[in-house]
């Protein structure tokens, strides 16, 4: 196994500027992930690391070794990486046990058997080790893709869009079973996915893709709660930007309320320097905002979302801003009724209002 850096890279079409002056490092044994919308050259530095395109700036390396500059480009099949494709690419002539074993042919009968073996426990196919690809589900099929990358003991996997053509409930459950093995097999990874879920259940660090260029590489935690963009805090989960004003350095007031913490806006740092307009727009997530009977503030339910423990209220304020709630599902209030909520904030994130 190999760690993975990526130095200042930056590939182009043409004029067309895909990746622009992108770095991150993965640490051996780490699972990363490159999220972001469609369009943002996530597949492209997929394609970069495994080989299929050059990069016209910076270098990567795997395990020390450069890889790919201006000046050198390895082969993909040099490379030693794994790859786990969309549409996972099973041979269907082969059977589970043969696609596993095909990159095994160098090896001795006895390790390959030894390590068919091995791969089936892992990843629980020994049932379906005579069964071939049309007789699996999508997630078994997902397995023996996934086996068979793993099979040769490259340096490193890369996975693009992996669970994309699986159901919401089966992806949720084969991310972490996927997680597992490759945990258990200390293997570095790189997930390429737009789906937030999936990138927060896999991943150790998640680097959030913008435009070609990585806006925030962090823990899934830290990207929720420390955003170090406005794009980022809209793009990850769900929440509103209501208006507030900033009072100092550790205080800011909305609507809501008076919300205390580090005011991480690019007003001065003590709010003694800029002027006493210093107006913020202050994300508001969901679980930000409690139900409570008793509580005086007052917001009329617009919309609800049913999502089993809970409900998703799109909320009214008095302002006739809109903001979002989760309430436990036992709170089943109507459409126009006004309940109580009250301010849960632990982490403040503002930006300086837009115009």
């Amino acid at each position: 196994m190999s760690d993975l850096k990526l130095v200042r890279i930056s590939q182009s079409y043409g004029s067309r500027q895909i990746i622009d002056d992108l770095s991150f490092h993965l640490e051996e044994g780490q699972i990363g992930c490159l999220l972001g919308p469609s369009g943002c050259g996530k597949t492209t530095v997929l394609r970069c690391i495994a080989g299929f395109e050059p990069v016209t700036a910076g270098h990567i390396d795997i395990g020390g070794e450069t890889v790919s500059s201006p000046a050198r480009l390895v082969p993909p099949e040099l490379r030693k990486i794994g790859m786990v494709f969309q549409d996972y690419a099973l041979f269907p002539h082969l059977d589970v046990a043969g696609n596993i074993a095909f990159g095994l042919a160098k090896l001795d009968t006895q390790s390959r058997q030894r390590r068919l073996e091995e791969l089936l426990s892992l990843t629980g196919l020994q049932d379906s080790a005579r069964k071939y690809p049309h007789q699996l589900s999508g997630g078994q099929q997902q397995r023996v893709a996934l086996a068979r990358a793993l099979a040769p003991r490259p340096r490193m996997l890369l996975m693009d869009e992996p669970f994309s053509n699986l159901d919401v409930e089966l992806r949720e459950r084969l991310s972490l079973e996927v997680r597992d093995i490759l945990k258990r097999e200390g293997m570095t990874a790189l997930i390429v996915t737009h789906d937030q879920h999936e990138a927060f259940s896999m991943a150790d660090f998640v680097g959030v893709m913008h435009q070609g260029m990585i806006e925030q590489w962090d823990t899934p935690y830290n990207l929720y709660h420390q955003p170090a963009s406005r794009f980022v805090a809209d793009f990850i989960g769900q929440g509103v930007f209501l208006p507030g004003m900033v009072m100092n350095n550790s205080m800011v007031e909305i609507e809501l309320g008076v919300l205390h913490g580090m005011i991480p806006t690019d007003c001065d740092a003590s709010c003694e320097q800029c002027d006493h307009d210093c107006y913020v727009d202050v994300l508001i997530r969901p679980d930000d905002i409690v139900h409570d009977d008793d509580s005086l503030l007052m917001a009329e339910v617009e919309s609800k979302a049913f999502r089993g423990a809970e409900f998703l209220y799109t909320l009214r304020l008095p302002s006739g801003a809109r903001a979002l709630s989760l309430v436990p599902s036992h709170h089943d209030h109507a459409i126009g009724e006004r309940i109580g909520i009250k301010l849960a904030v632990d982490h403040v994130v503002a930006y300086r209002r837009l115009s």
